[in-house]
Order: C-alpha cells, then sequence, then structure tokens
C-alpha cells in the first residue's frame, strides 16, 4: 500500500511542447483573444515525426511511404506542413480527400481507406489516387467508375484481415474492414475480370490491436497473399502495415504502474477512492473479488511510435523464421503505414481556462469548473490519463501548500460532464483566469468528438512556430508553410 499520498501522471513533453508551456503570458493572451479551450498546434513537430518514421525505414533498407491518417486531427495547419515532406495522406471520407487536394497534396500521394460512398469512391477514381479496397464490391464499384468515364486503370491496394500463422497456431482478431484472407481467391478473380481498369499495386491490413505477435503474423500473411497475386500475373510492389504504432503519454513508468496498483486498491475498497463516485475504468468488486478488465489506453508505452515500427521490421516471421524487414526487402516490396496518433505526437496542447474552484466539503476533492466541456478534451473517452499542466496567470502568487486533489468539470448543464472522472492532483489550488493545458492531445483526443452542444462554442485551433526567440502564431485555417521549415512571412 502507497498510502493516501498524492496519485501524479505528469505528461511527457518533448522541447517543444515543453518551451511552448513555459511560454504563460503567450499562453494567456492567445486565450484571452481567441476563447476557451483552445487547441495550440505545432506543425513543425510533424515533420519531425515523419522524419523519425522514415529513418526506420532507412534503417532496414526499405522505401515506402507514411500515409497520415488524417482523422486523428482535422487540422489544416497540420496537413500542409506534411506536404513539405515525403509522407502522403490517408483519406477516410470524401471531405478529407477534398482538404488533402486543396491543402497541397498531389493524388499520387494519397490513399481513400474506410467506408466508401459512391461521391468518395467517385473523386478517389477520378483524381487517380490509391484505393485502399475493404472487398470485391468495391473493387467492382471503382472498375464501373473507371470504365465509365474513361479513365486510366487505378491503383489499388487490398486489405485483408483474419490471418492465420503457419507455424505456432495464431489467429488475428476478427475485424469489421477488410477481406478475410482465405478469401483472397475472390478478390482476385475480381481483379482478373477487371485487368483493364485495376492495377493492384499491394496488400495490406488494418488491426486494431498494440499487439507485435498478430503484426508479425498479418504481416507474413500479406508477403505470401503478395506472392498469389504475381502468380495470377500481376505486379504488386507494395505491403501496407496500418497504424497502431502508439503514444507513450506518461513521463515516468513507475507513476503509471503505482496508479493502476491503487486502483485495484480502490476499487476493492482498501482505500480511499480515486475517481468521481468511485469509477473503475472498466473493474469492480463482486464479494471482494476484483472482476472485469482495465479500460485503459496503456499510456506509458516504452515501445511506441517509430520504435514500435522498428521492432516489428526487426521481429522474426512466425513460420519464415527470419526477420519481416529482410523478407520484404527480398520480395522486392515497399511498406506503407498509416499512423494516425504517432505522426502527432506531441503536436497539440488544449488549453482551458478555469473559471471557477468550489469546496465540496467533507474533505472531498475540490470541484474545478473550466470554459471547456469533456468532448473538447476527450483524453478519457479515448481511455487516456495523465495530469494538465497548469498554467498560472501569475505565477509570482502560487499559493502555498502542497498538491491538492480536484475533479475537473465541463461547462455543460450535464451530470456526465467530467473532464476528468479521476481524482487529479495539481501541484496547487487553481486560482479563477488561470490556464490548465492538456498536452499531447493532437491524435484523436482534440477535435474527434467534439460538438456545439448546448451553443458552447467549439474550441478554435492555432498555429505556433518559434522564431528569433519568441513564439508566433497564425489561425489553423491561415497556416501555409513557405519553405521546409515552417516560417512565415512577417
Amino acid at each position: 500500500m502507497y498510502g493516501e499520498a498524492p496519485l501524479h501522471l505528469e505528461p511527457r513533453l518533448d522541447r517543444r511542447p515543453a518551451a511552448l508551456l513555459r511560454s504563460a503570458a503567450f499562453l494567456h493572451t492567445l486565450v484571452d483573444a481567441l476563447g476557451s479551450p483552445l487547441n495550440v498546434l505545432l506543425p513543425q513537430q510533424i515533420a519531425d515525426n515523419a522524419e523519425g518514421f522514415d529513418a526506420v525505414l532507412r534503417r532496414h533498407r526499405l522505401t515506402g511511404r507514411l500515409y497520415f491518417a488524417h482523422k486523428a486531427n482535422r487540422s489544416s495547419a497540420l496537413v500542409r506542413r506534411l506536404t513539405t515532406t515525403g509522407a502522403g495522406l490517408d483519406a477516410a471520407s470524401l471531405g478529407e480527400l477534398q482538404h488533402a487536394l486543396a491543402s497541397g497534396f498531389t493524388a499520387d500521394r494519397i490513399m481513400a481507406t474506410g467506408p466508401k460512398e459512391p461521391e468518395f469512391l467517385w473523386l478517389a477514381a477520378r483524381c487517380g489516387v490509391i484505393v485502399n479496397a475493404d472487398g470485391p464490391g468495391e473493387l467492382a464499384a471503382a472498375a464501373r467508375l473507371v470504365r465509365a468515364c474513361g479513365l486510366a486503370p487505378l491503383r489499388v491496394l487490398l486489405r485483408l484481415s483474419e490471418f492465420e500463422s503457419s507455424g505456432a497456431r495464431m489467429l488475428s482478431r476478427r475485424s469489421r474492414f477488410g477481406t478475410p484472407v482465405k478469401e483472397l481467391g475472390g478478390l482476385l478473380d475480381v481483379l482478373e475480370r477487371y485487368r483493364d481498369a485495376l492495377e493492384p499495386v499491394g496488400v495490406g491490413y488494418h488491426l486494431d490491436t498494440v499487439g507485435l505477435d498478430e503484426k508479425a503474423t498479418a504481416l507474413e500473411g500479406c508477403l505470401r497473399a503478395a506472392d498469389e497475386l504475381r502468380i495470377r500475373g500481376f505486379r504488386p510492389f507494395a505491403v501496407d502495415v496500418g497504424g497502431g504504432f502508439g503514444v507513450n503519454y506518461l513521463a515516468h513508468a513507475a507513476q503509471w504502474e503505482r496508479y493502476t496498483a491503487e486502483l485495484t486498491q480502490a476499487v476493492l475498497g482498501r482505500r480511499a477512492p480515486l475517481s468521481w463516485g468511485g469509477y473503475g475504468y472498466g473493474l469492480r468488486a463482486e464479494n471482494g473479488v476484483l472482476r472485469g478488465s482495465l479500460g485503459l489506453y496503456p499510456a506509458h508505452r516504452p515501445v511506441a511510435g517509430p520504435a514500435y515500427l522498428d521492432e516489428l521490421l526487426s521481429r522474426p516471421a512466425p513460420g519464415l523464421g527470419r526477420p519481416l524487414g529482410t523478407l520484404l526487402l527480398e520480395s522486392l516490396c515497399e511498406l506503407y503505414a498509416e499512423p494516425g496518433r504517432a505522426l502527432v505526437d506531441q503536436c497539440g496542447i488544449t488549453l482551458g481556462r478555469v473559471v471557477e474552484v468550489r469546496d465540496s466539503g467533507c474533505g472531498e476533492p475540490y470541484l474545478v469548473r473550466l470554459a471547456m466541456n469533456a468532448r473538447d478534451v476527450s483524453l478519457e473517452e479515448h481511455g487516456v490519463l495523465l495530469d494538465p499542466v497548469p498554467v498560472p496567470r501569475d505565477r509570482g502568487g502560487e499559493p502555498a501548500g502542497g498538491a491538492v486533489g480536484v475533479h475537473l468539470v465541463g461547462n455543460l448543464c450535464l451530470e456526465s460532464d467530467l473532464i476528468t472522472r479521476r481524482t487529479v492532483f495539481l501541484p496547487a489550488l487553481p486560482r479563477p483566469g488561470d490556464l490548465l493545458a492538456f498536452a499531447n492531445t493532437a491524435g484523436y483526443c482534440m477535435d474527434f468528438t467534439a460538438t456545439r452542444a448546448q451553443q458552447q462554442p467549439e474550441a478554435r485551433k492555432v498555429a505556433v512556430w518559434e522564431e528569433g526567440g519568441s513564439w508566433r502564431w497564425r489561425l489553423d485555417e491561415e497556416y501555409w508553410p513557405l519553405d521546409e521549415t515552417g516560417e512565415q512571412q512577417a
């Protein structure tokens, strides 16, 4: 037992976001001008992240391309900055495809994924982007569009699922996306029927898992599927490993281990509750026995992002026994990947202004109400737990007294509008007018679920960058990179 000591979950901060959070006057000026909540983006960071993935490919002597999973963030600044790198974009809707084209991406650097309405498929075929096809129906519909419009053959990539290892039995989990690999023959029949309209460039998978074993099984299965394409006379040259590379959100592994251990004790009633109403994040107690499973993102991940890709490529194939990167190289295949969360790691911060601080009484944590709601910073909805960083308006006037437990509540007239169900321990009690900064929200937690419920405004976005020892900014929609450094004209 650790007693009743405060339980911190300190966010990991790279150089840029750390420097930004030290610029309290600048952040307060932005919020005073543009309102709370406010999303602050660091476009240069996405370019650095892309280079980190590219370095892994070079290490394994592979060629290929990253396709940013645009659904992770709606930002124009991030997408426009990414056009200045060698990365591409994964568009999962008609709107995302239009946004990519309008931001400067050419069709040869765009992949269309996800469910495709007729309009989405039409624009993808008309532009000639790669279509990541889920099944035979989608392939046939794309081919008919190509023929009807008299277009050049459309590049397609076959998304497969439900792989099974030829070695120790390892079956990848069922997915509603992709075609089971056992039905590959049906896809090949469609391709043969439409040889004049479709050009298969490769095969791929997208698994909703962080398990390297499952992904290794799927990657090996894709290499075998590429061989089946060659037997039919096609010339595939790419294997797409999808996304799911992960992010390490926390600075200290020990804090994560301590928190999860203490949470089980709280659920069992062996210590004071650690959340609003004793919420257990998927855990529950039944007759003194812990039941359920922890429904949280593994917030401390020592192997994530480019390092995760490196480990996957270094891993021996389950059946063939040699490193997967080596097998890709020998098969003359390029590597495609679709990182979302991992490519916007450290790229954004969400700011919320403190409106009210209320003493709950009876020794309960204080209630801190912010000018934002849970949909504006949906960390907990995505299972991510980390402490906000206080940005006081007057640093010289911080109250003493040590860490204090608070519950962060939002601005909606709903009992459920809890920005965090977890009791958060801040270094000191905040004051109205202070800011709380939620770090690393660019991946799904910034705008994926944001709404205008109860006529509350959605967070505006600004892009910021360092220049000459100070910070400069543009509204997200007005940011345009003018060179490889992302600097703007005066």
